[in-house]
């Protein structure tokens, strides 16, 4: 066998297991899916989805937790995503290469990889405790931006370091300013890029039981918010609590996994939201 026969052999060899894993991959999320879906969807309904709970939530609907995880993830995104973004443009686009941009990086680094359930902790002293807020909206709502932030910071860099430099030195050489440059410029062209950390923090926030647990979340609360000060029940801490709590947990089963069916189905069509809308931005600067 010569030198050019093993080199395709190892080849093929190299892309087959790459193949394998990723068809690997596919087959894992599909099973977890197919699994999810057929446990849920007999109990999936209108009264589910728009009732309010009843009998220790084991009947009636969730239509509370659905609006609490929205309206979670509307304010703490409302919050984190515009502190995100123009920390990164600081970081990228003002601040010099040296040590304390090391150290906001390595800061940043270290806060997204904190575990969740410290957030909580910290959210509860802080904002529950010290400034007042009770267990509400707000209080849930800031303790989860500080939990997305480090994603949209870094996604907003790196978006941003991706821009050529011609574009900054062609609106240089027209008279515009660093921050007309900037906003008018560079942002347009990385905000499709952008996106892609608002589509990771929505994903997360939409998921996250332990900070919530602190701060917002109630065990059974069938009525919904009236201010950003309210309670509020939450689709993951929902799911938590009725998969492992209660007399009944048996009868409760097929209730979590409609939840659980509902969540994946809400955060899959605000990716799809946020993917259509990084296209139509795409387009636009390509147009441009």
């Amino acid at each position: 066998m010569d030198f050019q026969t093993r080199k395709n052999m190892k080849e093929k060899m190299a892309f087959g297991a790459l193949r394998l894993f990723s068809f690997s991959i596919i087959a894992i999320l599909f099973f977890i899916l197919g699994y999810i879906v057929i446990n849920g969807i007999s109990v999936v309904s209108f009264d589910f989805l728009t009732k309010m709970p009843e009998d220790g939530m084991t009947k009636g609907g969730i239509l509370p937790a659905i609006i609490g995880t929205l309206c979670l993830m509307v304010v703490s995104l409302a919050i984190a995503f515009p502190i995100g973004v123009f920390s990164g443009i600081y970081l990228n686009e003002y601040i010099k290469d040296g040590w304390f941009k090391r150290f906001i990086n390595l800061m940043t680094n270290n806060l997204s990889g904190i575990p969740s359930i410290v957030f909580g902790l910290f959210g509860m002293q802080f904002f529950v405790n010290q400034l007042g807020w009770g267990d509400s909206i707000i209080a849930g709502s800031f303790t989860l931006a500080i939990l997305v932030l480090p994603v949209i910071i870094r996604t907003t860099e790196e978006s941003l370091k991706a821009v050529s430099n011609t574009f900054r030195e062609a609106a240089s050489g027209l008279g515009a300013s660093k921050w007309q440059t900037t906003y008018s410029v560079v942002l347009p062209i990385g905000m499709p890029n952008i996106l892609t950390g608002l589509i990771l923090s929505m994903s997360r926030v939409s998921g996250e039981t332990a900070p919530i647990l602190f701060t917002v979340a109630a065990y059974f609360l069938p009525q919904l918010p009236h201010s950003i000060f309210d309670q509020v029940m939450a689709l993951p801490y929902h799911l938590y609590v009725v998969a492992t709590s209660g007399n009944n947990i048996t009868e409760s089963r097929p209730i979590a996994f409609g939840t659980a069916l509902v969540l994946i189905f809400i955060v899959l069509v605000l990716n799809l939201l946020a993917n259509w809308l990084r296209k139509v931005l795409g387009s636009k600067v390509k147009m441009n």
